[in-house]
């Protein structure tokens, strides 16, 4: 998922881009005379604030990324009780989100059941195909495992992975614009509940008209 369509997608996240000198003087984006915020500033400010966030998160000892991943899906747990009502849409973990893999199991075993994102086109909507430990997965965009055999379905849930948010439910994505993409095209509205560190809160994420917000926010802290 992601909250912004800027374009980019993920690859290099290894130094500040040398673009940050053309923000604000607090590395943010320049408001117009109207107060409203600049578009190419703001895809600038997005992306740098991505690569922050995803290097912090990745600096995170393995052991620390776990325990948060398991407190998270305790919290999941009881925001979705009971589990054997619900489609939930998932996501296999990259560069550091929060792995809820293992989530997937207790899912299953309570009867509910699971669904995997797939990239079909770029600028498309993504696809959810069911999915549980032990089907057969292929690659997928950046590599990322996707069912081969899954059926296709619409999550009643779907947990989203943040690289940033705000206090108001806004998300930071990947800049792709997939996420919001796919809740915009769906007949009717899952709950969305998005999940990540405490470490990737922003006093905003300047949300534009197509961002949409989560419904809850579920991190560590």
């Amino acid at each position: 998922m992601t909250a912004a369509d800027d374009s980019d997608t993920p690859g290099t996240y290894a130094s500040p881009p040398c673009f940050m000198h053309e923000l604000g003087p607090d590395g943010r984006p320049v408001a117009t005379a109207d107060g409203s915020q600049n578009s190419r500033d703001l895809s600038r400010w997005r992306k740098a604030t991505r690569e922050r966030l995803i290097a912090e998160r990745l600096a995170l000892p393995a052991e620390t990324r776990q325990q948060i991943s398991e407190r998270i899906a305790h919290r999941l747990d009881a925001a979705l009780h009971p589990l054997a009502e619900h489609t939930i849409g998932l996501y296999w973990p990259f560069r550091g989100e929060p792995d809820l893999r293992p989530w997937i199991k207790t899912l299953v075993s309570h009867g509910a059941r699971a669904a995997l994102p797939a990239v079909i086109t770029k600028g498309q909507p993504l696809e959810f195909r069911l999915w549980q430990p032990g089907d057969p997965l292929e690659k997928g965009v950046w590599n990322i495992p996707v069912p081969t055999q899954g059926a296709i379905v619409a999550p009643d849930v779907i947990v989203a992975p943040l690289v940033g948010f705000d206090a108001a439910g806004y998300r930071l994505g990947y800049g792709g614009g997939f996420y919001d993409r796919t809740l915009r095209a769906m007949p009717h509205t899952p709950k969305i509940i998005g999940v990540g560190y405490e470490i990737s809160r922003l006093p905003t994420i300047y949300p534009q008209w197509h961002d949409v917000p989560m419904d809850t926010l579920i991190v560590e802290g």
